[in-house]
């Protein structure tokens, strides 16, 4: 059963908690409302602002799973807030560890100032749950895909077109890395979880994988400076920083060009380009 009036009070509670600066927006001088607009949670959240207000009016459906996941995510909610959410609603918590896909507070708080530089939050699957807009300008959207083919690993082996964006002569070491990645969370995970039903699917698929699969490589690194082939600016090289949530397994990256180089202008240029918006 959902507890509308403790789903009302407990958002309002969230919102109101959350400063503009606290989630990559503007304060402006005109702001009466404490914490955050309702709009603007209803942005962060990918939903309609009516949608949401009737939540905290007491009123509307019962929010999907999926729905939930994603007010979680907007309104910057610890895991001990998001299954308390979950629980309001009748629902039953998703999993923690490994399997979450909650990108925690401290995590988006960083990704949240980091607007004006291309960075990606990644699961240990390399799965992408969130990019800024200069990270989509540069990768595109790795958002949107759905089943295996989340995994950059996995489409590296199985879709062609996954390597365009890299430079042809680091393509065998990628294989290496993305094969010996691979191996490492298998053997973490174990037999039967997530990560070796997609080893199971990506081998069956790619003889290249089966090939480097066979020499049990694990430990192999990308290179400080990874080459990217962009479509619409050309060559760029790019360092890559990573900070690692433990708790949930997730992966910040951040890609950054040297300044005065040819690829930092580049960047610049694919900034003024990058999309825009509450919650990208």
């Amino acid at each position: 059963m959902i507890d509308r009036a403790g789903l009302a009070e407990f958002l309002r509670s969230r919102r109101e908690a959350l400063q503009p600066e606290d989630v990559g927006l503007p304060r402006g001088r005109r702001r009466r409302t404490a914490g955050l607009r309702r709009e603007e949670v209803a942005a962060l959240c990918t939903m309609s602002t009516d949608y949401y207000a009737r939540l905290e009016r007491e009123r509307g459906p019962r929010p999907s799973e999926q729905m939930l996941a994603a007010i979680a995510q907007g309104l910057h909610l610890t895991l001990d807030e998001r299954d308390h959410l979950f629980r309001l609603v009748g629902h039953q918590p998703p999993p923690r560890g490994a399997l979450s896909e909650h990108i925690s507070p401290g995590l988006l708080r960083i990704l949240d100032r980091l607007g004006d530089t291309a960075a990606e939050v990644v699961t240990e699957l390399g799965e992408t749950l969130r990019q800024t807009p200069l990270g989509v300008a540069l990768t595109g959207d790795a958002t949107g895909w759905t089943g295996p083919s989340r995994s950059i690993g996995y489409r590296w082996f199985t879709d062609p077109e996954s390597r365009r964006l890299y430079h042809p002569d680091d393509h065998a070491h990628l294989s290496r890395v993305y094969a010996s990645s691979l191996r490492r969370v298998v053997t973490l995970r174990g037999p039967g979880s997530r990560a070796a039903r997609l080893a199971d699917d990506a081998l069956a698929r790619s003889e290249e994988l089966r090939r480097l699969w066979e020499t049990h490589e694990v430990g192999v690194r990308v290179d400080d400076v990874k080459r990217f082939v962009h479509p619409e600016v050309g060559d760029l090289e790019l360092h890559c920083q990573t900070l690692l949530d433990p708790q949930q397994s997730h992966l910040l990256l951040v890609y950054t060009a040297v300044p005065g180089t040819e690829s930092h202008e580049k960047m610049q240029l694919l900034g003024m380009v990058a999309p825009r918006g509450v919650g990208a």
